[in-house]
């Protein structure tokens, strides 16, 4: 009997121990979303140290990627740092950057136990992390909330591992599954939905839509919710052959928000001059027998230019092509409560939505209510 109450107590401290990480791992989760969008090309990464059950340092990887979570925690944490635990929601690096490796940092700094998310795929860090902070002694427990930090990580994941961003294809359609109607914006979805649009927007590095959408819609492409103006990601257009007007929005605020135009190298060099003139970066790319751009070409150019998290907004044809090279990792689908009628666009061109909604290529990992919308996120199954 007496054996039976000790098992008992036991267990209950283990389940209460597991609880307290998962909090302070979330919430470590929690700080590293303020970097996404703004670390690149280096993983938003959050960390939390707590000695004796209280929060006494927090950090996330700072804007342009430096100075690392790991560091700004300890900093904030001081002396304090030492004989504590640090819950931080990707490997410390261990390799020597444009900073010191952040496990010495950890080790200098006395930490004594490190409850990791997940390991860095990197191959400068990969488990070289991890096995550095228990050579020094220090407890080390891997894989807490792994998943959930490896969508945060997505960007990270897939720029080390696959050679190119992250991709997000969202799709704003109607009730009958349109998207607007030809050479008129319409609007789909509400004001709650948008808002979390403009996040979205705010969370990537670059937005990219094809030179129709541009030409039907004249888009700003910004994040425009209060105060985050400055968080909008670069604005990418597919433009072969260098259609874009000089008195677009995007072309007017050129200067202010970045305008990469991708064309073709026989692109006319009058137009591409002038759009340089005004602040877009001109990238071509080699030309080809088959019409439009070549993807993989794409995806290889921004990754040279540290894009890890890319959000495709538009159009059909566009959304079509990404889903048809086999390119998107995740889908957020906002469907309105109004339909549009036969004469609207179809959201994939001539390909039926249940290409995402219903293949085995995609799993549904959530769906809210968003006022009168609703919202469902796929990825890669």
């Amino acid at each position: 009997m007496i054996f039976r109450i000790l098992e008992d107590q036991h267990a209950d401290k283990a389940r209460l121990a597991k609880a307290v990480d998962r909090r302070f791992m979330q919430l470590a989760l929690t700080l590293g979303r303020r970097g996404l969008g703004r670390t690149a090309p280096n993983p938003a990464v959050g960390a939390v140290i707590v000695k004796d059950g209280v929060i006494v340092g927090r950090g996330w990887t700072q804007d342009g990627g430096r100075p690392h979570a790991e560091p700004e925690a300890l900093r904030r944490a001081g002396a304090q740092a030492k004989g504590a635990t640090l819950y931080v929601t990707l490997e410390p690096c261990s390799h020597v950057g444009r900073s010191p490796p952040c496990a010495d940092a950890v080790i200098a700094a006395g930490i004594a136990r490190v409850v990791s998310a997940m390991p860095d795929p990197n191959p400068d860090v990969a488990g070289q992390g991890h096995a550095r902070l228990r050579a020094a002694g220090i407890v080390v427990d891997v894989g807490l909330l792994g998943d959930e930090a490896a969508r945060d990580h997505a960007g990270h994941i897939s720029r080390v591992v696959n050679k190119r961003p992250h991709v997000i294809l969202k799709l704003a359609v109607s009730s009958d599954d349109k998207i607007g109607l030809a050479g008129k914006p319409v609007a789909i979805t509400g004001e709650e939905t948008r808002s979390r649009v403009h996040l979205l927007r705010a969370q990537c590095d670059a937005i990219l839509v094809g030179i129709g959408t541009v030409i039907a819609d004249n888009p700003d492409l910004t994040c425009r919710l209060p105060g985050m103006a400055a968080q909008s990601p670069v604005r990418v257009v597919l433009d072969r052959a260098l259609r874009i007007s000089g008195d677009s929005k995007l072309v007017h605020s050129a200067r202010n928000a970045p305008l990469w135009l991708v064309a073709s190298e026989t692109a006319e060099a009058a137009a591409a001059t002038k759009l340089g003139a005004a602040g877009a970066v001109i990238i071509r790319l080699p030309t080809r027998d088959a019409p439009g751009l070549d993807l993989v070409s794409i995806m290889a150019a921004l990754h040279a230019r540290n894009i890890t998290r890319l959000m495709v907004e538009g159009g059909a044809r566009v959304a079509k092509s990404f889903l048809q090279a086999n390119l998107v990792d995740e889908v957020w689908l906002l469907r309105g409560p109004d339909p549009i009628g036969d004469s609207g666009v179809a959201a994939l061109h001539d390909m039926p939505l249940s290409t995402i909604t219903q293949s085995p290529d995609f799993a549904r990992r959530a769906s809210e209510t968003l006022g009168r919308d609703t919202l469902t996120i796929y990825e890669r199954a």
